[in-house]
C-alpha cells in the first residue's frame, strides 16, 4: 500500500542505510540519493561487496542491459548469502525484487549487510515492526478488495481474522466456491465454535495445496 511506505520510521532506515552506504562508498566516489533508483543495476552492491566482504567479481564495472544487470545481481546475490549465513532469512529478496526495485527487498537486504559487516552501526529502533505494518496494510488492501462484494469491510485483522468467519468467506472468493453455512459458525459465540471455524479453514488451505503446517488453529506458531 502506497500511503505505508511514506511511514517516517521507514524514511529515517532508508536515510540512514543512504548515509552508510555513502560513507562506506566514499573512497570510490560513489553517492547513492535513492534506495529505489540506485541499487537495481548491481553497481552499488558490486562496491559494498568489495568493500565490506573484501571480494573481487570477475564482472564489469557497469551493466548497461537488463540481463546483464540480472546476471550481475545473481553473482553478488550469491557471493553475499555465503557471507551472511544460514541464520538470515534471505527469502526476503531476490535478484527479481531487487531488478523491480522493490523498496522491501532493498531494505531487507541492506539491513542484513550492515548486521554482517558492521554490526556496531545502529540502525533506527522497530523497523521490523515498520516493515511488518507496510506488510499489514498491503494485506488489509487485498483483504478488503476481495470482500468488497459480499459487503464486508475489515479494519482490524487481528481481530476480525480471530473467528475464521472472514478467513473462510474470503477463501471463497478466492477459490470461487460458496463455503455452505451449515458447515462453519457464522456468528461464533465461544472459543470452540471460533476453533472449528479456523481449523475448516485451514483445511481448505491444505486442500488447495498451501502449506500451513507452521500454523496450529489455535493461533501458535509450530516451530
Amino acid at each position: 500500500h502506497p500511503n505505508s511506505l511514506k511511514d517516517p520510521k521507514l524514511k529515517d532506515l532508508k536515510d540512514a542505510l543512504v548515509d552508510w552506504i555513502n560513507s562506506t562508498l566514499e573512497p570510490e566516489h560513489i553517492v547513492v540519493q535513492s534506495l529505489e533508483e540506485d541499487l537495481f543495476d548491481g553497481l552499488v552492491l558490486h562496491h559494498l561487496l568489495m568493500r565490506l566482504a573484501k571480494v573481487k567479481l570477475p564482472m564489469d564495472e557497469i551493466a548497461l542491459t537488463s540481463a546483464a544487470q540480472t546476471h550481475k545481481l545473481e553473482v553478488i546475490l550469491g557471493q553475499l548469502s555465503q557471507h551472511l549465513g544460514p541464520e538470515e532469512d534471505q527469502t526476503k529478496w531476490s535478484v527479481h525484487l531487487i531488478h523491480n526495485k522493490d523498496l522491501l527487498a532493498t531494505v531487507h537486504l541492506l539491513v542484513a549487510m550492515v548486521k554482517r559487516f558492521q554490526p556496531e552501526l545502529k540502525l533506527p529502533p522497530d523497523v521490523e515492526v515498520e516493515v511488518v505494518q507496510v506488510y499489514d496494510k498491503a494485506i488489509l488492501h487485498f483483504v478488503n478488495k476481495n470482500m468488497s462484494s459480499l459487503g464486508l469491510q475489515v479494519a482490524d485483522m487481528d481481530r476480525q481474522f480471530a473467528d475464521g468467519v472472514i478467513l473462510l468467506l474470503l477463501i471463497g472468493q478466492l477459490e470461487g466456491y460458496f463455503v455452505p453455512l451449515h458447515d462453519f459458525n457464522l456468528t461464533p459465540v465461544n472459543h470452540s465454535e471460533m476453533l472449528h471455524n479456523v481449523t475448516l479453514a485451514l483445511d481448505l488451505l491444505i486442500d488447495a495445496g498451501m502449506d500451513v503446517s507452521s500454523i496450529s488453529p489455535q493461533g501458535e506458531n509450530r516451530k
